[in-house]
């Protein structure tokens, strides 16, 4: 009689064979499949009363998995495309699961058949330049942690760069002098190089000069000489935006994350007239068709358009019901 594999051993061989060897994933992406079922092994325990180890792949059915995926929304507060990218992972998984155990085809099926759910598509988030320069502000130069976050955001606000590349920045990624840029490796395993304006170049060149560390050393580390995680990215940023607030209201409105910082970098640039595939280049987009969300979100290009066109011509009528008790239905 054959033995079934676990689901211990099912996400053994998952991670370290078919997205690592297989696939090549990269460490982002198998850092986020990571936690998708970090969360959802936690679930399962919670709700199953059964350590992770002793879970089977039966008890992961599709009600189960529908139940994971409204707690994430409902219980952490997680947006419905939160929730699309957790699905994404399972779906994953699930595929592997089909090939590796046949007898859990029908399992798996259901699981697969689990729909990504629509949602609005909002206009982005971004800040103005006012916004921008009273968060820079914010940091205290006196103090290490000070002059490291202020470089921090300068370098963020000025590249667009994305969490996960700012956070991995290293000594060696930096060039100074002539043409000045940092280096990063982004989505897609695309490597790109994003030059430096002379304020951030300066303010660099003084963070590495007193920082004197070696090539392989994150560039913007933390209290204990590591690599900023995303919550501590999160940390600096909400806590020097709490100090801003005070002398800008209008941050009090906006909920600022780091990818905010990139999209008002992008908007920068497209209300100074940069041409959208440059735009596109800069963050390390693969298509054109992605900085379409910049144009959507600037109202001051559309009013621009409109005062191009003509009014309308005729003036504003008013109905007006000629019997009594279509006035009456009117009224209510």
């Amino acid at each position: 009689m054959k033995v079934h594999a676990t689901l211990s051993t099912l996400l053994h061989g998952y991670f370290t064979q078919r997205l690592i060897a297989e696939m090549g994933a990269s460490p982002h992406t198998v850092a986020c499949y990571r936690d998708t079922f970090r969360l959802l092994l936690s679930f399962a325990q919670n709700r199953l009363g059964k350590s992770p180890t002793m879970l089977l792949a039966q008890d992961l059915d599709a009600p189960f998995v529908g139940h994971f995926l409204s707690h994430l929304e409902q219980g952490r507060g997680n947006a419905a495309a939160s929730r699309n990218i957790r699905l994404a992972a399972i779906h994953s998984f699930f595929k592997y699961v089909a090939l590796q155990e046949p007898s859990l085809g029908a399992l798996a099926q259901r699981v697969l058949a689990i729909p990504c759910k629509r949602h609005v598509s909002k206009t982005i988030d971004f800040l103005t330049r006012t916004e921008m320069d009273s968060l820079l502000a914010a940091p205290d130069p006196g103090t290490w942690m000070g002059r490291r976050d202020r470089a921090l955001l300068l370098v963020a606000m000025q590249t667009g760069l994305r969490a996960s590349e700012l956070i991995g920045l290293r000594f060696q990624d930096v060039v100074l002098g002539c043409g000045a840029h940092v280096r990063c490796l982004g989505k897609g395993r695309r490597e790109r190089c994003t030059p430096l304006r002379k304020d951030a170049l300066a303010t660099l060149r003084a963070w590495l000069r007193e920082r004197n560390g070696q090539p392989s050393e994150p560039l913007f580390p933390n209290a204990r000489g590591n690599p900023l995680s995303h919550d501590g990215l999160e940390y600096i940023l909400s806590k020097h935006v709490a100090t801003a607030k005070v002398k800008c209201p209008s941050l009090l409105t906006k909920r600022v994350t780091p990818h905010v910082l990139r999209h008002s970098l992008a908007m920068t640039l497209l209300q100074s007239g940069i041409d959208r595939s440059i735009i596109a280049l800069w963050l390390g987009h693969r298509s054109v068709e992605t900085t379409q969300i910049y144009l959507h979100a600037n109202l001051e290009l559309k009013e621009q358009a409109l005062a191009k066109t003509q009014q309308f011509q005729g003036k504003p009528g008013r109905y007006r019901p000629t019997d009594q008790l279509l006035a009456f239905l009117q009224s209510l």
